[in-house]
């Protein structure tokens, strides 16, 4: 038996298209009142229908332009980065990766520096490769290396500056969309001073709280973000590793078979470091093929090293290190590994888990 749809119920119960009918409408209008039964489809549709679309956009293509943009753009006070936003097909030229979540190349050209500033919007970094480039989070720099994760939160001041004579490129992610439709965003430009110059290896934040199983009494209080400035990589790499390790071994410790994951966490609380984003990174066999999933909510990944491929809505994708890609919500997606595969990925689901609005199905299918 199939199943009725919005508009089998809606073109039933429509009454005679008569004049008054005809008046009521106009009357509507002239108050500024849609009726819902015709607007159910759109509204509440029977699963999600997002506008934005799946999209790839490749590596090779994008780091051609972001030094393009170095040799001519200037950064500095006003513009205040070079970043280059990754704009969704479906949603209509705003500069938005999904209806929630921001992403973006920034580049830094050798000794070049971006002004402090803070921003509502919370951001982080991941590095995909090179080094040189500290961010100063309210006054604590923090080093940025290949694989590294490093957190901006939310009204943090914040600025960028690149000690050598080589230019770098990371991906930003910010949850702006989000910010912008509710109408939360606060902005301010900080100190005159163009940033702190130090070049610590780590940074206070790391000192203090970066220690595996190790909380120290002077930081009891639960806070809203994580307070570690930079996630790692050589951990990160290590935890992976570990995973594949024991699976090996006949211990149960990978999400599925040959698909090792790890969850960058705040250690205050053990939820999200970030209270909009959630952030992990995912390491699969060669020959791996995940399950098909469907998500409530968007996320985006990027390939940090390994061949692969991502099967999203049913098109088939090949990715290289560096690609980026994203699934909107309720698009199903599957990911293959030609050899290892290692990728970053974020998502919105802090906001879909806290709203209720999560849910998830997965299927197993033979590619």
């Amino acid at each position: 038996m199939s199943m009725m749809t919005h508009a089998d119920v809606a073109n039933a119960m429509q009454p005679e298209d008569t004049p008054a009918l005809k008046a009521l409408y106009e009357g509507f209008a002239a108050e500024h009142l849609m009726p819902l039964w015709t607007q159910l489809d759109d509204l509440m549709p029977v699963h999600p229908a997002p506008r934005a679309v799946p999209h790839v956009w490749k590596w090779q293509k994008l780091l051609p332009l972001a030094e393009e943009s170095g040799r001519l753009v200037p950064v500095g006070r006003g513009g205040e980065r070079r970043a280059l936003g990754l704009a969704n097909p479906g949603l209509g030229g705003r500069p938005y990766v999904s209806p929630t979540l921001w992403a973006a190349i920034q580049y830094l050209g050798p000794r070049e520096t971006a002004p402090e500033h803070r921003h509502a919007q919370n951001a982080f970094r991941f590095v995909i490769e090179g080094e040189g480039v500290w961010t100063v989070v309210d006054g604590d720099p923090v080093r940025m290396s290949r694989g590294d994760f490093l957190l901006t939160p939310g009204w943090c001041f914040h600025g960028h500056h690149n000690d050598t004579d080589q230019p770098m490129a990371w991906i930003d992610g910010l949850d702006i969309p989000f910010s912008y439709q509710n109408d939360v965003g606060f902005f301010e430009f900080g100190s005159e001073r163009v940033t702190d110059y130090a070049t610590p290896r780590f940074s206070r934040g790391e000192r203090l709280w970066a220690h595996p199983g190790l909380r120290p009494l002077s930081g009891l209080k639960e806070t809203v973000s994580s307070p570690i400035g930079a996630y790692r990589w050589e951990h990160t790499d290590r935890a992976l590793a570990e995973q594949l390790l024991l699976e090996e071994e006949g211990q149960p410790a990978t999400v599925e078979q040959g698909h090792a994951a790890v969850r960058y966490v705040n250690p205050t609380n053990g939820g999200d470091v970030l209270p909009t984003m959630r952030a992990e990174f995912h390491r699969l066999r060669a020959g791996t093929v995940t399950p098909t999933r469907r998500e409530v909510g968007s996320t985006v990944f990027q390939v940090f090293d390994g061949r692969g491929g991502a099967v999203i809505g049913g098109q088939e994708h090949a990715l290289e290190v560096g690609d980026l890609f994203v699934v909107p919500s309720w698009v199903p997606w599957s990911l293959w590994a030609e050899g290892q595969f290692d990728l970053f990925r974020f998502s919105d689901a802090p906001i879909m888990e806290r709203l209720a609005f999560a849910r998830t199905a997965v299927e197993q299918v033979d590619r």
